[in-house]
């Protein structure tokens, strides 16, 4: 696709980076506006985007890194190249959830409470994230001749040039999407703290467990499943404890 969008010598500007901002201020805008109708505190929710902002690059980089050792061995200066793709989200979220609860216990604040107020930020942000996955071809699917099926050819590209492709960072956006969506609507039958967040977690792997049978870039192996696969359908098990057979406090 545009894995460059501007290009005028000392002035670059990446397609991914472009769409990953996009992503975070979509995120901390919706959080705001949760905030306020939860009565909670702006500033909080901007201060918690800020090292977010930080905990996802840092995460989602180290488990990507993590998951092609060989690649950056040879090449150890393309670490810190995050910018060109290769972002893990499960890695992210996993350290930004580590950084929030650190925050909020740190501010002696209810977890659960600003999990709910939060959560519904992630799948908004992911569902434009992934469209800077599309740009720069990372995340990129198996071939196939599908009718939707579509075809890099942009030199800079990070899949497989001139080969028909399942459109995989868009099924990933659709379903993050579809995920923010079920969010919504469920929260007026939302009856306790962390119910939300239960929900994400039970709604969100299904959509990247299945869609990860059709990518092709390699993610780690876990048996017959990719690592990502395995690490989303782990917090399913938490996901149905929070939703369902968590005991209201007091009962």
């Amino acid at each position: 696709m545009f894995p460059t969008l501007v290009d005028l010598g000392p002035l670059t500007v990446h397609t991914y980076g472009l769409f990953i901002a996009l992503a975070f201020l979509a995120g901390m805008a919706w959080a705001s506006h949760e905030a306020r109708q939860r009565g909670a505190s702006v500033a909080m929710v901007q201060d918690i985007v800020f090292w977010s902002i930080l905990a996802a690059i840092i995460g989602s980089r180290m488990l990507y890194v993590m998951i092609n050792p060989g690649y950056f061995l040879r090449h150890p200066l393309d670490i810190f190249m995050f910018w060109k793709g290769g972002l893990v989200f499960l890695g992210g979220a996993l350290l930004v959830a580590l950084v929030i609860w650190f925050y909020l216990r740190s501010k002696r604040q209810p977890i659960l409470f600003w999990a709910d107020l939060l959560v519904p930020a992630l799948p908004l942000g992911q569902a434009i994230g992934r469209l800077g996955c599309f740009a720069a071809g990372c995340c990129y699917g198996k071939e196939c001749d599908l009718p939707w099926a579509v075809t890099f050819t942009n030199a800079g590209s990070l899949a497989p040039k001139n080969m028909t492709l399942h459109p995989t960072q868009l099924y990933h956006s659709l379903g993050d999407l579809t995920t923010f969506l079920i969010l919504l609507f469920a929260k007026p039958f939302i009856k306790q703290p962390g119910q939300v967040l239960g929900l994400y977690l039970l709604v969100f792997p299904v959509f990247r467990v299945a869609v990860e049978f059709f990518r092709a870039d390699f993610r780690g192996v876990m048996g017959p499943f990719s690592t990502t696969q395995v690490i989303a359908a782990a917090l399913m098990p938490i996901g149905l404890w929070l939703t369902f057979f968590r005991k209201p406090q007091g009962a």
